[in-house]
């Protein structure tokens, strides 16, 4: 298996970003982070940002052989429900596309069900689920491969349509189990605070699902990135790896969402540091490892609003900021045009 090649940013040009944003007509350092996230915009385009004008949000869809283990408080066939919500144009992720100029499209990762064919949905389907990660590896080495491989490829198609910024979403009963053991693997945070309520869990599903990932864990003690997507991983967590690193490969920024999407970002910068300079990270979430894995990214989210649905929701109520942001550099007059009336 052979990963695009990541370009890293220029770092040295963030000197004359910020000298550039220093010297709009507004007090210094006065728009706080947005001045951050447009000059890390600006070291991603390579020069002046576009005004991200065509944005698509990619929701990944998969399901996972760990809810026999009663994992999640819903069983799997939500998945294909909520797949059939979105391609309806009524999930919660449709209406905030809606509201801030997005597309939608839906990628059937590893779903459990055959999907009747919809002009939104893109069939990916590396295999019906996952298997139970509790008691053998989710996915085996050819099937992590396949999906790295098919997401980067759908990311990179995206851009060449003529999207200027990709943001992700996931739709899969029972991974936050998975991102929770990916998260364990990849940094060194210890499982129990790695693991959340996910979609409601009460006490007592919480200790199940704990006691549940930590058999898994003792399976195995991977830690290399892609042994870790094959022992625990969901389909729709490595594809949408793949696709962090497909976005990167194409010099694009992808909009990361909540707990699992950063999972997916983790592994990616695992498999390649240079990504994390694409990533906008958009949200803390309410699940509980998240800001831990944040933190051991040395992330910064833009936004923290208690949301803890996933689908790319927090990703896509980050995208008037990141357009705000760009629109900054390009179209806010220098202080000094403004002192000396040549507006």
């Amino acid at each position: 298996m052979s990963l695009p090649l990541v370009t890293p940013v220029d770092a040295t040009a963030a000197k004359a970003l910020r000298a550039t944003t220093d010297g709009k007509a507004k007090p210094l350092g006065a728009l706080g982070r947005v001045e951050d996230l447009a000059i890390q915009l600006g070291l991603i385009a390579g020069g002046p940002p576009p005004a991200f004008d065509r944005a698509l949000l990619l929701v990944f869809a998969g399901d996972h052989g760990l809810t026999a283990e009663g994992v999640s408080a819903y069983p799997s066939s939500v998945t294909q429900a909520m797949v059939a919500t979105f391609l309806a144009g009524k999930a919660s992720a449709n209406a905030f596309a809606g509201a801030v100029g997005a597309e939608l499209r839906v990628v059937d990762a590893g779903v459990d069900a055959e999907l009747t064919p919809h002009p939104a949905l893109r069939d990916e389907k590396v295999r019906r689920g996952t298997r139970n990660a509790a008691v053998e590896p989710a996915l085996t080495p050819d099937e992590v491969a396949q999906a790295l491989e098919r997401g980067v490829r759908v990311a990179r198609e995206a851009v060449a349509e003529g999207f200027q910024v990709l943001a992700l979403g996931e739709m899969g009963i029972g991974n936050t189990a998975s991102a929770a053991l990916i998260m364990h693997r990849l940094t060194d945070v210890p499982l129990a605070d790695c693991v959340g309520r996910g979609a409601g869990h009460d006490d007592a599903g919480l200790a199940r699902k704990l006691a549940t990932l930590e058999r898994a864990a003792a399976r195995s003690d991977a830690t290399d990135p892609t042994e870790v997507l094959s022992q625990f991983g969901g389909l729709e967590i490595a594809m949408m790896t793949g696709a962090v690193l497909g976005a990167a490969s194409a010099r694009v920024p992808v909009l990361i969402d909540g707990f699992i999407v950063t999972a997916a970002a983790l592994a990616a910068i695992r498999l390649d540091p240079g990504v994390q300079a694409y990533c906008v990270f958009c949200h803390q979430s309410a699940e509980q490892g998240h800001r831990r894995m944040l933190q051991a990214l040395d992330a910064s989210p833009l936004l923290q609003l208690d949301l803890r649905l996933g689908e790319g929701t927090g990703a896509l109520l980050a995208l008037p900021i990141v357009r705000a942001a760009s629109r900054m550099l390009s179209d806010v007059a220098s202080l000094d045009d403004v002192l000396n009336g040549r507006l």
